[in-house]
């Protein structure tokens, strides 16, 4: 009797059929609400996530083409520069070497212009100090002929004409000089 028994009591595993239905319905209500609400919002987010990761990846690999073209553009300016400085830097040797020459010619014609100059200062200060011996030398020979001849030479035309003959003289010695030690 006891198996009897044990057939009319259900079994404790399986749950009641209304409760089956309920947690059925239950489960159907909450899948379509899922269904309806938290899947389409999960949807856009996912999607919104992919447009994001996937445009900043493209925003990325545009900035990248971007900085490279910059990078291009920077390398091909810098190459450019060093050029037109590399230009510079021989437009001023050259200009130093020019100016360098131009002062050169100009300390040259300057030195040259200088030593003309002194050159006649010296044949303007030798030629006066000839003048001024041959003067000191004609009294001289004055005073000694009068001294010798003990006769005052009065006459201007004769002092004039004794002192022309001793400077010949004495122009005449000092060529012949020059010319014997040449």
């Amino acid at each position: 009797m006891e198996l009897i028994l044990a057939a009319e009591q259900p079994l404790p595993i399986l749950p009641h059929l209304d409760e089956l239905v309920l947690g059925v319905v239950a489960f159907a209500i909450l899948l379509f609400l899922l269904w309806k609400f938290a899947v389409p919002r999960f949807e856009t987010l996912y999607e919104e996530r992919t447009d994001a990761i996937e445009g900043g990846l493209k925003r990325a690999q545009e900035t990248q083409e971007q900085a490279d073209r910059l990078k291009k553009e920077y390398e091909e300016q810098l190459a450019g520069l060093r050029a037109e400085a590399a230009r510079i830097r021989d437009d001023a040797r050259a200009e130093g070497q020019q100016i360098k020459a131009e002062l050169r010619e100009e300390a040259e014609a300057e030195a040259a212009r200088i030593k003309a100059r002194g050159e006649e200062q010296v044949a303007a200060s030798r030629d006066a100090a000839q003048r001024a011996l041959r003067s000191e030398v004609g009294g001289l020979s004055v005073q000694l002929a009068e001294r010798l001849l003990r006769e005052q030479l009065a006459d201007d035309s004769r002092r004039s004409a004794t002192i022309d003959s001793f400077l010949g003289e004495l122009d005449q010695q000092g060529v012949a000089q020059r010319s014997g030690a040449n």
